[in-house]
């Protein structure tokens, strides 16, 4: 709600740049005749995730409407019961594929599906066997999922595409970040799934995008499907996008791109950043105090797992949520959470450049 991921200097240096002027959008400069926008970033998608070809197109709901729609309609998508996905909108998988044309054909339980689930579902019908990674909840306890190596191998063995939506998409492995089981692009490819999507926004920490990746006889279907172009992104999407798989390939990712450098503050960098902002708005009379916290990882991603860090606590003179609602309401808008009635400033959600209008919003509220 807060506009999604941060862009990189550079992912906004390109898309200036390219808005600027004239661009080779769809022009091939080396055959000096019209090309595909695709290529400006299939080449980088296809080295960072081991795919044979890629595509993009405006997000990852619109990516998953063109893979059934061009893969699965008029068939039956095999899919488990506990995956079957709503995000915010009310955009619900089962009615996404009723709109491709696609009939969905539910196997397991909400908690326990196996690979046999899945064999015994296949008909003259199927048209695709669908994985969907549960982005924004998780099912725990007594549970038992099937992995994309395995249900790649059942769509092989079967002639069946398989086709896995990840939902917020993961280039890198977080667990060194302290976040856990979250699956990455690159282990789908390598574990032989046709064709998936994920986000280019989210963890990825790009623009608004639905990436698709995969094999390149069924990426060739989708990109000459009807849909494709009414679903494709602009020039400014494409060149942010392209800056920023740019850092991922050049190694820099976790210093370049806002998402990943947030997650990847440690709590004592954090701690030492929410006392210097504490000596600077006590200095201009407000009381504050330094709190520790813990971080949910963000909307639609990685669901059940935090991280810790340090804020600022806010003293409100009357109530939180008055304070709250002030800061709220400023021409530029400075948005806190409310804990036990003060309003916190978390640090790891700031940048250095913010620090200067948070002090001038509480000299307005101070005064």
């Amino acid at each position: 709600n807060l506009g999604r991921a941060c862009l990189s200097d550079r992912a906004l240096a390109a898309a200036r740049g390219v808005s600027q002027g004239y661009s080779t959008l769809e022009y091939d400069l080396t055959a000096g005749e019209r090309g595909q926008r695709y290529a400006h970033v299939e080449p980088l998608l296809c080295r960072l995730t081991g795919a044979e070809a890629a595509m993009v197109v405006n997000n990852n709901a619109a990516a998953v409407l063109l893979i059934l729609s061009a893969l699965t309609a008029g068939g039956e998508v095999i899919t488990s019961r506990g995956e079957l996905v709503e995000i915010g909108g009310s955009f619900r998988m089962p009615d996404v594929m009723a709109a491709c044309g696609a009939v969905l054909r539910e196997v397991g339980s909400t908690n326990k599906t196996r690979l046999s689930d899945y064999a015994n579902a296949i008909s003259e019908q199927t048209r695709a066997l669908l994985k969907v990674h549960t982005s924004n909840y998780r099912i725990v306890g007594f549970t038992e999922s099937v992995s994309p190596a395995a249900l790649a191998e059942l769509g092989r063995s079967r002639s069946i595409p398989v086709i896995e939506d990840l939902g917020s998409g993961c280039l890198v492995d977080l667990a060194p970040l302290g976040l856990r089981d979250e699956p990455t692009v690159q282990a789908s490819v390598k574990a032989g799934v046709d064709v998936l999507s994920f986000s280019g926004d989210k963890l990825l920490g790009g623009p608004q995008a639905g990436i698709i990746v995969g094999k390149r006889h069924c990426i060739d279907l989708l990109k000459r499907h009807p849909l494709a172009r009414a679903l494709r992104v602009d020039k400014l999407t494409l060149a942010a996008l392209e800056a920023t798989l740019q850092a991922y390939a050049d190694g820099t990712a976790l210093q370049e791109i806002p998402v990943l450098s947030m997650l990847a503050q440690t709590p004592e960098e954090l701690r030492q950043q929410a006392e210097s902002l504490c000596r600077r708005m006590g200095g201009i009379g407000v009381t504050v105090e330094v709190v520790s916290t813990e971080n949910p990882v963000g909307g639609g991603a990685v669901p059940t797992q935090t991280l810790p860090s340090f804020a600022v606590a806010v003293a409100p003179r009357d109530s939180a949520a008055a304070l709250e609602a002030q800061l709220r309401q400023r021409p530029v808008p400075i948005i806190v959470r409310i804990a036990h009635d003060r309003c916190l400033l978390d640090m790891r959600t700031l940048f250095p450049a913010d620090l200067d209008e948070i002090l001038q919003a509480f000299r307005e509220t101070a005064s």
